[in-house]
């Protein structure tokens, strides 16, 4: 079934007439008549509509899906080009609550700040394609890329963060540390924090020691792209695991 994204409110009416994306998108999906259309937007809500002589009739009532009790954040130095659309896109798969993209002081990406609305929105559209192909009724929230000073006290604020650690001797696995942390009583907020290419440098893991748990993502180096997707399964299912 093909899905569109709306805004919220729109599915209250019995016809809709979509915004701009949203027409685009059907007109390229070219419905048969009779055909049903699932409307959804974003915030927990969807509804289905059948294409009926040019216009989407209600097929049914609006359905509402509560969000996970644990809200999920990736933090994640930005990586290059496809490698950073693909995170995001997988991220969204995976449930996440929130992206946060961070320029540390290794990373080869660099952007300058009156660059960083444009490449958000740019993301949030890579996100709401993702939420659509994957039957996703929650979108997550994309921030504009943060400074790695900016995204400390983020981390201070989201409840339990995992750090991804390049230490000798080795952190514990991380489905061990998670699983650890949720005995101790679910938090509101958990995340992960995943280095650039160059990984982090020792003053900017020392920053992040002091507040956020250090875990290791097994006992090969991963691609940053490989290690944020590798942290949010990890977090996603100890999550589900518990029913959260």
């Amino acid at each position: 079934m093909h899905r569109l994204l709306v805004p919220d409110g729109l599915m209250a009416c019995e016809t809709v007439t979509l915004p701009p994306d949203a027409a685009r998108h059907l007109k390229v999906v070219r419905p048969r008549p009779g055909e049903e259309i699932e409307l959804f937007d974003g915030q927990g809500h969807s509804r289905r509509y059948r294409w009926e002589n040019g216009t989407l009739r209600a097929a049914g009532e609006v359905a509402s899906f509560p969000p996970l009790p644990i809200r999920l954040t990736l933090f994640a130095c930005v990586t290059k080009g496809s490698r950073w659309d693909w995170t995001i896109e997988k991220a969204v798969e995976l449930g996440v609550a929130r992206i946060v993209p961070v320029i540390s002081e290794r990373c080869i990406v660099r952007l300058a700040a009156d660059e960083r609305a444009a490449k958000a929105d740019r993301w949030r559209r890579i996100a709401a394609d993702a939420a659509r192909q994957s039957d996703a009724v929650w979108l997550p929230e994309v921030r504009e890329a943060v400074d790695f000073a900016e995204a400390v006290g983020l981390v201070k604020a989201c409840g339990r963060v995992f750090v991804g650690a390049l230490t000798a001797p080795p952190p514990p696995p991380m489905w061990s540390a998670v699983a650890r942390a949720l005995a101790d009583g679910a938090p509101d907020g958990m995340g992960v924090f995943v280095g650039p290419e160059g990984d982090f440098t020792p003053a900017e893991l020392q920053t992040l020691l002091a507040i956020a748990t250090p875990v290791s993502f097994g006992p090969t180096i991963l691609r940053a792209e490989t290690a944020a997707i590798f942290g949010v399964s990890v977090l996603a299912a100890a999550c589900q695991g518990t029913g959260a």
